[in-house]
């Protein structure tokens, strides 16, 4: 195994190594091309400075980007030769250039290296959480308003309510996607700050030129004060599951609607046959195992977010421990935004039983209505919802379409304001 800290003379007890080293390798996978790049900003950096002289910055250079092809085409494994993803950009370094590559790392640390690589893949997954609840939110809008009218009933403790509509129900479920693109953007910007030349901590005695290495990697702000920069390991993490989360509660109501609208007793959707299983043992069987795993997917982030706040419980300045940041943050990001994936088109392909939504819909669903209506004429409401709770049985002459139609209360089934929604997504 490549360790870039050992001088040499040094023993390394396998089993110790094993231990602190855990999944960096693999993990590090997923931040390679992350930390290629900052590498290549940072010998820029280094050039700009006089550090590095022109041929030595463009030899870096080149030979970053072969790593970044090699690393692309599969060429170059990230595996157990390297104790992690560091060791390797400069183990093929020094192999191919000597002491040139050896200079890589002037400047910093493997701290402030691993931070901007997590910043940087952090930053995509931010960018990629808002486009895929966007396109969530697309779906459910579009599907709302193609069928905004269609009656369904309402639930609240799941018992029968009042009436609502399709458009009602996907209409909120839209709403709160949209909240959630809003939501990683927010995030994206509050992590937008570089912390590329904070070194160990406490800075370095070179005039690094860390706001043109933040230009270079598209930050908006270098992060200033190097202990800040070690007491954000793993908050800004946290911050970025805590966006994910959001989400992913918005798939698990969803997903338990859909669970529950799909069985018999209710029959008010039907799942695409690529989103059901068949059962192992009983032929009649079709289980909606896709949307089952949509509702647990939460739960890999919960507990995520667990591993993160019971780690950062550590004064200031970097310790080992914050390693153990990095595998709940890329487990619970790679789980969730896949499961966030599935949204768009699961919602396309559903079916609905409008006549047995219709069917659903009990005359007694029709008191609130009523209540209200005397109201309106004058009647105190405590005195109407006494009168109307005695006269359940005189409703049955009422719609739903008429029921929804008649409230226009702004969101309501009467008045979904839809095309806000539209300017919202749109905007």
């Amino acid at each position: 195994m490549s360790l870039i800290w050992d001088k040499g003379g040094s023993s390394v007890d396998a089993r110790v190594q094993a231990f602190c080293a855990a999944e960096d390798a693999i993990l590090d996978r997923q931040l390679l091309p992350h930390d290629i790049l900052a590498s290549r900003a940072h010998v820029h950096g280094l050039g700009r400075i006089g550090v590095l002289d022109a041929a030595e910055v463009e030899a870096l250079v080149v030979e970053l980007d072969r790593l970044s092809e090699a690393f692309e085409s599969g060429a170059f494994l990230l595996d157990e030769r390297f104790e992690d993803g560091h060791s390797a950009i400069e183990a093929w370094l020094t192999e191919r250039l000597g002491d040139v590559g050896k200079k890589v790392h002037t400047g910093r640390s493997r701290n402030d290296q691993v931070q901007v690589a997590l910043r940087l893949y952090m930053r995509a997954a931010c960018a990629e959480m808002a486009v895929l609840t966007e396109a969530s939110a697309a779906a459910l809008l579009e599907r709302a308003q193609r069928d905004a009218d269609t009656p369904m009933p309402g639930y609240t403790h799941l018992q029968r309510a009042m009436p609502s509509s399709i458009g009602h129900w996907l209409g909120g479920h839209a709403e709160a996607f949209l909240d959630d693109r809003d939501l990683a953007r927010l995030t994206a910007q509050w992590i937008d700050s570089c912390p590329l030349g904070s070194a160990a901590g406490y800075g370095v005695n070179l005039p690094l030129d860390r706001d043109g290495v933040a230009d270079e990697l598209g930050f908006s702000r270098v992060q200033l004060n190097p202990q800040a920069v070690q007491n954000s390991r793993g908050k800004y993490e946290l911050q970025v599951l805590m966006a994910l989360s959001q989400a992913l509660l918005d798939v698990r109501r969803l997903a338990w609607d859909l669970s529950l609208y799909t069985t018999a007793e209710f029959g008010f959707v039907s799942l695409p046959a690529r989103y059901t299983t068949g059962s192992s043992i009983m032929p009649n069987k079709r289980n909606p195992d896709v949307v089952e795993l949509l509702r647990a997917a939460y739960a890999v982030v919960q507990g995520a977010t667990s591993e993160l706040q019971a780690t950062l419980g550590l004064p200031s300045a970097y310790h080992r421990d914050l390693q153990n940041t990095k595998p709940p943050l890329l487990r619970a990001l790679g789980h969730g935004l896949s499961a966030l994936a599935l949204i768009p088109d699961l919602t396309m392909s559903l079916e609905f039983n409008r006549a047995a939504m219709r069917a659903a819909i009990s005359p007694d669903m029709f008191a609130t209505d009523r209540a209200v209506e005397l109201t309106a004429a004058g009647m105190p409401f405590r005195d109407a919802y006494v009168q109307v709770a005695a006269e359940l049985g005189t409703l049955g002459d009422r719609t739903a379409e008429a029921s929804n139609a008649a409230r226009v209360s702004l969101g309501a089934p009467g008045n979904l304001a839809l095309e806000r929604l539209r300017e919202r997504l749109d905007g």
